[in-house]
């Protein structure tokens, strides 16, 4: 192991009013490493704070016991963190991807929402999820026999393998073929109805991951999917993006003449504490999403090499149901 040294850095983060915020933040690198600018956001030293203009005037913060690893790469800021409670962190341009403690809250929802939801899935593609969760997750439906997955930065894959090893083990599966590239330009190479379902385990819709929540790319979406195939995209939460989900809700319903829902999910270390997925059914077979007719056997579950931490059928059923506030924004929008 590389010597430890402890670093102190000033941190900036440019706030809504254009003012610059410097803080010290001083904790123990791995590999004496200066932490990058951008990296960390604290107003108490050994603190990881997410900041951000798209959940303004709030912050979930974690306690930092030693910073991992800090790359840039040619898209990104990338950090890992260990934690005091939700072990390792993956950070992206300052944002939590995912913490070892509840990423099956997430990797488990926006997998098994869309492929309990149609028979016999054999061919899937992910758009982004670098770390491998998805993937995963994919690998335990039997049906599949093809699986592809797309992303854009390498950096974020071989971090992944070499820190959240029970996370990146799906690149294990030879059932995945790996795309390093951007996921709008491989849709649209892709042949009209090659896949049984697309997930898209993209990050806020700022950087590279913009292009994701537009129009054109959920054509894209629709065209490469078999008649009454699915679609299963990270959407944001209702507490502080409902102006963009009535966005994607109304974008979708133009493009998918199938089944159209919101669903969410608990995820501690995200914004709000909660996460959505849009889900998307193309005309042909009818989907409802409500009600999973592919469920994955508890007993089976329970003899694979990672038992289901988060997802049952139940669970399934429960994440369509919407607080009345949401309802009525995008309830009746969708279908």
């Amino acid at each position: 192991m590389a010597d430890e040294s402890v670093v102190e850095s000033p941190v900036k983060r440019q706030r809504d009013d254009d003012e610059e915020n410097e803080v010290s933040v001083s904790m123990d690198v791995e590999g004496g490493k200066d932490p990058l600018s951008n990296g960390l956001s604290s107003v108490i030293p050994g603190w990881f704070s997410e900041i951000s203009s798209m959940w303004p005037g709030e912050a979930h913060s974690l306690k930092v016991e030693k910073i991992l690893f800090q790359g840039k790469s040619e898209y990104q800021n990338v950090m890992v963190f260990q934690s005091s409670t939700y072990g390792k962190v993956l950070v992206l341009d300052g944002v939590i991807q995912l913490t070892e403690r509840d990423e099956c809250a997430y990797q488990e929802m926006i997998t098994h929402l869309p492929l309990c939801s149609i028979p016999n899935p054999k061919k899937v593609l992910v758009i982004g999820g670098g770390d491998g969760g998805v993937i995963r997750e994919v690998a335990h439906h039997s049906s599949v026999e093809k699986i592809d997955i797309c992303e854009i930065d390498k950096m974020v894959v071989d971090v992944s393998k070499q820190y959240f090893p029970d996370v990146a083990v799906g690149y294990d599966d030879p059932r995945v073929t790996l795309h390093i590239g951007d996921g709008v330009a491989f849709l649209k190479e892709v042949p009209e109805g090659t896949y049984d379902a697309v997930i898209v385990d993209s990050s806020d819709p700022i950087g590279p991951a913009q292009e994701l929540f537009e129009k054109p790319f959920f054509s894209s979406v629709a065209k490469a999917l078999r008649p009454g195939g699915v679609v299963c995209t990270q959407a944001e939460s209702i507490w502080l993006h409902m102006d963009i989900i009535e966005d994607i809700v109304a974008n979708c319903r133009q493009i998918f003449k199938g089944s159209v829902n919101y669903a969410w999910t608990t995820v501690p270390t995200y914004p709000s504490g909660m996460i959505g997925f849009m889900l998307c059914s193309t005309e042909g077979p009818p989907v409802d999403f409500k009600h999973p007719v592919n469920p994955i056997d508890e007993n089976e579950s329970q003899k694979s090499v990672r038992p289901l931490k988060f997802y049952n059928s139940e669970i399934h059923t429960a994440a369509f149901c919407l607080p009345s506030f949401a309802k009525r924004k995008i309830g009746s929008k969708a279908n």
